[in-house]
């Protein structure tokens, strides 16, 4: 049995045998939903892997390899009849620079869109009826050629946006200058706003025919506001609560696997799903009150050390997942952080809200009163904070997700609060 741990490439993972919790019975029910849909995971939770699965269903190019990808999963015995009917584009905005002026910036993401549109038209050679022209100072123009192109096919494009607020994320949590070069990029004619308004315009008929979008939080959605008002979040719908992450019961199985090849106790592998539990358990994404999930890159790391040394990993806390030192003070920063924190580190007064807020911005944040729930809200979406239940009068109770969490995550706010 071999773990994709760090592998976000859904055909490799696939046709190289890797393990896989097979989420594709998702896919008819995401095409029902919409077509510009927002997906919000907290970092390194397998966002990539649902966009790449995505991609390789609906891609004409791949409309002879279905078996092979998809005949053996859910989706491969009872398909839609769009799959395999799109072209498809993928942009990733964590690959932006965000270093510099807001020039540089801008001239970063115009570089990134126009590298995809090149890629796009090597993986797409030979099937698109009219030249695609490249413009080197504006990706947009460069991104509406293409769509233009699509359109005189019997196809239309589905479009995949993977980590739309990562670059803004990272101006935002800069020390210097981070607020005003956040807010050229997200108001007025700002460039994302922008990026997103051409989106929005190509999708009435011009060729793109649908979207998806991960992201870490809504609040660069929310702060772009009228420039792409048509997207529906659905990350708090129950049918996706484990899109990402794994259930208990696909753990245990894993490691049952294991404990035979290694020749391992029924005791032992029992013991290691209960620390499995305990440091990397305990997500909850939404209302419902289903299973508790595990974090998928958390998990594999695990898994993959334990089958290679038959024994745990010498460290339990994978330091990939760690949040870089801007953001932790960034957060650290936000009004109310040190109460929040205080009451999250004591679990017998957790922190209390009525609802998760999904539209808000830097500014409702930099401006909410102790009661307005918007930093309990994005520590929610970061994966810092987790729903555990409601209060007899219907609050929502939120706690520390696990180990992990704490101490990567909640105890580092916590020294960052300290004078």
């Amino acid at each position: 049995m071999k773990f994709p741990y760090g592998i976000a490439d859904f055909y490799a993972l696939i046709t190289e045998g890797y393990f896989y919790a097979d989420r594709t019975d998702r896919i008819a029910s995401i095409e029902e939903a919409g077509k510009h849909l927002l997906f919000l995971r907290p970092r390194r939770f397998g966002k990539s892997l649902v966009l790449s699965m995505l991609e390789n269903y609906y891609d004409v190019a791949r409309a002879e390899e279905f078996e092979k990808i998809f005949g053996h999963l859910d989706i491969g015995q009872n398909p839609t009849p769009l799959h395999n009917q799109y072209f498809v584009m993928w942009w990733d905005f964590s690959m932006v620079m965000t270093h510099g002026d807001i020039e540089d910036i801008k001239r970063a993401l115009h570089d990134h869109i126009n590298a995809c549109v090149r890629s796009f038209i090597t993986h797409y050679r030979g099937r698109l009826p009219q030249e695609i022209h490249i413009d080197a100072n504006n990706s947009l123009a460069s991104f509406q050629s293409a769509v233009d192109a699509v359109s005189r096919t019997p196809h239309k494009l589905y479009l995949f946006i993977d980590e739309y607020d990562n670059f803004a994320n990272e101006v935002m949590a800069a020390q210097l200058g981070g607020k005003d070069r956040y807010a050229t990029l997200v108001h007025g004619e700002g460039i994302l706003k922008t990026v997103f308004k051409t989106i929005k315009g190509l999708s009435r008929g011009r060729g793109l025919d649908r979207v998806f979008i991960t992201g870490v939080s809504p609040v660069v959605m929310s702060d772009i506001s009228s420039g792409y008002n048509v997207a529906r979040d659905i990350s708090l719908r129950q049918q996706y609560h484990d899109l990402c992450g794994f259930h208990e019961s696909e753990v245990a199985g894993a490691l049952e696997a294991i404990g035979k090849e290694c020749g391992l106790a029924s005791t032992q592998v029992a013991e290691a799903l209960a620390m499995m539990r305990t440091f990397y358990n305990g997500y909850r994404f939404g209302y419902g009150d289903g299973p508790l999930l595990y974090n998928p890159t958390l998990a594999l790391y695990f898994l993959q050390n334990y089958r290679e040394e038959c024994a745990y990993p010498q460290a339990i806390l994978d330091s990939n997942l760690a949040m870089d030192r801007n953001r932790i003070e960034y957060i650290a920063r936000l009004p109310h952080g040190n109460e929040l924190i205080t009451r999250a580190l004591d679990p017998t007064n957790p922190p209390l809200i009525g609802e998760l807020a999904n539209r808000f911005g830097v500014e409702d944040m930099l401006k909410a009163t102790k009661d307005q729930p918007f930093l309990a809200s994005l520590m929610v979406y970061l994966g810092i904070l987790t729903i555990s239940d409601r209060d007899a009068v219907g609050r929502l109770v939120l706690r520390i997700p696990n180990l992990v969490i704490r101490r990567l995550y909640v105890e580092r706010i916590r020294d960052a609060l300290l004078p």
